[in-house]
């Protein structure tokens, strides 16, 4: 039975649990093994959601999304992107000041000049605007929409069994696993974020169940936290999360070179293959 659980981001609709399974796993193994571990493929399960986001079964095109088809939570998403990322390539990336006063923030033309500046980023340089736009609403969905929402966690449910030691979220799926170690009884003792976005105020930390209480946000039933970011990742805006969370989360940087939200170089950083070496 599977020992690991990882959860994936944003943006896997056309995927499935058998694809993150052979994409993440190499990179997993080759980071146990520089930690001098060993790992076999069934001790890895990948819950998979993405279909939930995905249109029906049809032979129509995906959704082309305009920028007044965002609402007001994500475009405030994208204005925090925006804003990190401009903080992380200055320079490359225009920052939102330098258009100070062309527009108003909710305008769709502020909203396509933000889109167009983040597509100047590393992060962001391979994906279509559509594309941006479509995982931003992936995100603010799960928040918002409890049908979903819940659809996501019971997703995430149903693979953690009694066997599964360590939890691993990367991206959105940090907050999926975060919210799903408080849910149902388990054997975890050790959680694993990277690239986490749960540090961001009003749209995601202040929002997740169980809510923060005075601005301090619960720390799962399990031993340790280890929370892992580069700091040139764009998603995860506070890369520090113990500041919300208490001391009990082990913050971390890492570099991933060049695509610095990648879940598998996280995975393959030495310092995560130690962890999971530690607590199997």
């Amino acid at each position: 039975m599977p020992k690991i659980l990882a959860v994936h981001g944003i943006g896997q609709q056309f995927k499935g649990d058998a694809v993150i399974h052979d994409e993440w796993w190499p990179y997993l193994l080759s980071g146990v093994h520089k930690a001098g571990g060993e790992l076999n493929p069934l001790d890895l399960v990948c819950p998979f959601y993405g279909d939930l986001f995905r249109r029906g079964d049809h032979l129509g095109p995906d959704p082309i999304y305009r920028p007044e088809d965002l609402n007001e939570e994500e475009i405030h998403l994208l204005e925090n992107l925006w804003e990190e990322a401009a903080k992380i390539e200055p320079g490359k990336v225009p920052s939102k000041s330098d258009f100070e006063g062309e527009y108003l923030s909710s305008t769709p033309q502020w909203i396509q000049r933000a889109l167009n500046s983040l597509s100047k980023s590393k992060f962001f340089v391979r994906l279509s605007q559509n594309m941006m736009m479509g995982d931003l609403k992936q995100v603010i969905s799960y928040m918002n929409n409890k049908d979903i929402h819940d659809a996501i966690i019971n997703r995430v449910l149903e693979k953690l069994t009694a066997d599964v030691k360590i939890v691993i979220g990367h991206s959105l799926g940090s907050v999926v696993a975060y919210e799903s170690l408080f849910r149902n009884d388990h054997n975890v003792v050790c959680f694993i974020t990277m690239g986490s976005p749960l540090g961001i105020r009003n749209l995601i930390f202040d929002k997740l169940n169980p809510r923060p209480t005075k601005g301090q946000g619960l720390v799962p039933p399990v031993d340790s936290w280890l929370n892992v970011a580069d700091k040139g990742d764009v998603v995860a805006l506070d890369k520090t999360l113990s500041g919300l969370f208490g001391n009990r989360v082990r913050d971390l940087i890492v570099n991933n070179g060049s695509d610095a939200h990648s879940g598998q170089h996280y995975l393959s950083t030495s310092q995560i293959g130690k962890i999971i070496t530690k607590n199997l």
